[in-house]
């Protein structure tokens, strides 16, 4: 079994490293959507409060699935998969400040979501220029290039 460069393999955790973060995030924020979901609701920057917890629990159950990808991609070192994960959220993130600004939302909140969105789209592009090679099952690396 060849070994990892030594940049390959701090690249890799520090990629593994954000992706779990991120997902605790996910998971932190949508247990906070299920248990305390009218403070969840002003932190997110909703100006008025539905009647009822339905939409609340439905965002919390979101979350807690969608934290739990970036947490298993992150585990399992599945780069595409993590780079995707990180694209799709960084457009929620901006579709999240457009509801908030279109709700009469504070603008730190609208701010919150529109640089989180910044945020998770340059951990993508990173992700993306810079993963570490696959390692296959018989323990040497391949080297995974864009197709044109």
């Amino acid at each position: 079994m060849t070994a990892m460069p030594r940049s390959s393999h701090r690249i890799n955790l520090m990629f593994r490293a954000l992706g779990l973060i991120a997902g605790a995030a996910m998971l932190v924020i949508g247990l906070r959507f299920l248990m305390a979901p009218e403070q969840a609701a002003k932190f997110f920057g909703v100006g008025t409060m539905p009647t009822g917890h339905q939409l609340h629990h439905a965002v919390g159950l979101r979350d807690l699935w969608v934290g739990g990808l970036a947490i298993a991609f992150a585990l399992t070192r599945q780069w595409l998969a993590l780079t995707l994960w990180f694209t799709a959220a960084a457009l929620v993130c901006f579709g999240d400040a457009v509801i908030v600004l279109l709700s009469g939302g504070r603008p730190s909140s609208v701010a919150f979501h529109a640089i989180s969105g910044l945020l998770c789209g340059a951990i993508a592009t990173a992700i993306w220029r810079f993963r570490p090679p696959l390692l296959t099952h018989t323990g040497t690396t391949q080297v995974t290039t864009p197709q044109n």
